[in-house]
């Protein structure tokens, strides 16, 4: 099978793992940057040009697209399906998971728990939001930020309205949210692939850090999901029609509550973590859905 990953960087640990799996399984793989491909679009044969060649061979992709590039490289995932390549995440599914307010608002009315949230148009009543959040502390998220970037913890009603009134002032949108003090700076990812959860780590946030990114100093372990858990990653995947996913949640006194669904999820922190071989789980789902 030919295989196309598409990345911006090949020495970045998730796409280098995924090459050795394909390659390991008898697969040919690429690494193919998304910004350097060009659409052709006419008549009954769509196609993508990259290089010096067309890209009809092509079998299936891996799409590992960066936010910042989430536009055109989601075109070129459609483009890709308009030929009638398997993508493991289709553009459209990765367009929901990136728009952190339409994704919430179609979880939430598939009855999935996540914390209280407020989103609203640079409100002047700055009061008011808080409280329909049930008060201090809260967490305040910018609708474009990743990876904890734009992520703030306001531990005061004044903090709250000092930062909403900043981000406000500069035209930034932002989503307000309730701290779950009992997750004590802590959360589960779960990594689905082709609906099954088939690992799970905890993440902690060093002292003193709510955030818990491994990237910003926390710390990840091996962790059994509850049924309660596993059902909330599996059914947040499907609503978002994502085979392949990364569901992040915390766990509450209410049971779990999502926070955000991840449609490139890496595979560096999970595979330590769980010493499990993700990589070839994903090579297998592509293999059981072109075979």
């Amino acid at each position: 099978m030919n295989i196309v990953i598409l990345s911006r960087n090949p020495h970045l640990y998730s796409t280098a793992r995924l090459v050795d799996e394909a390659e390991k399984r008898g697969h040919k793989v690429e690494i193919i940057d998304p910004l350097k491909c060009d659409i052709i679009i006419e008549k009954e044969k769509p196609t993508i040009f990259y290089k010096d060649r067309y890209l009809d061979y092509v079998d299936a992709i891996i799409p590992r697209i960066g936010a910042s590039v989430t536009f055109y490289g989601c075109a070129v995932v459609r483009q890709f399906e308009e030929m009638g390549v398997f993508t493991i995440a289709s553009s459209d599914a990765i367009l929901r998971s990136r728009d952190k307010l339409r994704s919430l608002q179609r979880l939430s009315k598939a009855g999935i728990g996540m914390p209280k949230t407020v989103f609203t148009n640079y409100s002047r009543d700055v009061e008011e939001v808080i409280e329909h959040v049930g008060g201090t502390p809260v967490i305040i998220k910018l609708l474009e930020g990743t990876q904890g970037l734009g992520v703030v913890l306001a531990e005061s009603k004044n903090a709250a309205e000092s930062v909403l009134e900043a981000f406000n002032g500069l035209q930034a949108r932002v989503i307000v949210q309730e701290y779950i003090k009992e997750a004590k700076g802590a959360d589960l990812r779960a990594l689905v692939v082709d609906g099954e959860v088939v690992g799970a780590m905890k993440r902690q946030g060093k002292e003193g850090e709510f955030r818990s990114n491994l990237h910003r100093g926390g710390s990840a372990n091996i962790i059994k999901l509850d049924k309660d858990e596993l059902k909330l990653a599996m059914n947040a995947a499907k609503v978002l029609k994502l085979p392949v996913c990364g569901v992040d949640m915390l766990q509450s006194a209410r049971g779990p509550l999502l926070l955000e669904v991840n449609s490139t999820p890496g595979l560096e922190g999970i595979e330590a973590a769980t010493e499990k071989n993700i990589a070839k789980a994903i090579i297998t789902f592509i293999e059981r859905n072109r075979t």
